[in-house]
């Protein structure tokens, strides 16, 4: 096998038809919302199939779907008007995504309020993983900026991590390293995939992206690959150190994205 092939690179895409995107990138995976990214609502497939049709559509195509969640989402906070509803919404998620055969439901960390202390943070992750039916992966992301963030910095996601270890379905949470919000959020890319992994035991998901901003901006804005500021051969390196399925979040449509893998494959 060679080495370009045994690394699996789709994009996020618009999600009325997945595959249909997929193809159009020759990509063996996408990830996709299930509805409105910023809203309370639940999930919605907009596939003309429904669950069922885009699972089967999927499963033809051998195309790998990961869903990512809400960006409201946050199960972490002490606010219960968001708090609870969050819960809800992640369950909501968890089995739509199950419904259309997804691989992993892909969540940010969360945050708790500037005078919180983050143990109660750490503790409502736990209650979160207890209170969830995990009907498939739940890949925890790492977050790009907030000095309460419960997965910016190395430290706070091993406390995570150590909350959650305790419950029931730990062995169902994975993790989901963004390269973007590493950068942004002060991690070294020279090391954050031996980092996380000394933490989680896992990295099951990349989302490869470039940063329009400086190391340590705490800025969550992604860029197409060599059109931001991350040192090229470190963004391929943690591709390869990683060894998981990548998703870029880079702007652009398919064009974009066959030229960000392309840029890719060159470096891996």
């Amino acid at each position: 096998m060679s080495e370009q092939s045994t690394f699996a690179i789709g994009a996020h895409v618009e999600q009325t038809d997945p595959v249909a995107e997929a193809q159009a990138r020759r990509a063996p995976l996408v990830q996709f919302f299930l509805g409105d990214p910023q809203g309370y609502k639940g999930p919605e497939v907009r596939h003309p199939g429904g669950a069922e049709g885009l699972r089967a559509a999927a499963e033809a195509a051998g195309v790998d779907l990961y869903v990512h969640a809400p960006y409201i989402v946050n199960v972490a906070t002490t606010n219960n008007r968001i708090r609870i509803p969050s819960r809800k919404l992640l369950q909501q998620h968890v089995d739509a995504a199950a419904e259309v055969g997804a691989k992993g439901l892909i969540v940010h960390g969360g945050h708790v309020g500037k005078s919180d202390d983050p143990e109660k943070g750490f503790d409502n992750w736990r209650k979160a993983i207890e209170a969830t039916d995990l009907k498939l992966p739940l890949l925890i992301e790492n977050t790009a900026g907030g000095d309460n963030a419960m997965t910016r910095y190395l430290e706070r996601i091993g406390r995570v991590w150590d909350a959650i270890g305790s419950a029931e379905q730990a062995d169902m949470v994975g993790f989901c390293l963004d390269t973007c919000h590493a950068h942004a959020g002060g991690n070294a890319l020279e090391t954050v995939v031996d980092d996380v992994r000394a933490i989680t035991g896992r990295i099951d998901l990349v989302h490869c992206n470039d940063s329009r901003d400086e190391f340590d901006s705490g800025a969550d804005r992604h860029a197409n690959f060599g059109a931001g500021k991350i040192d090229p051969d470190l963004l391929a390196a943690v591709v390869r150190d990683a060894g998981a399925p990548v998703v870029c979040e880079t702007p652009g449509g398919a064009t974009e994205h066959v030229a960000d893998f392309a840029w890719l494959r060159e470096r891996l």
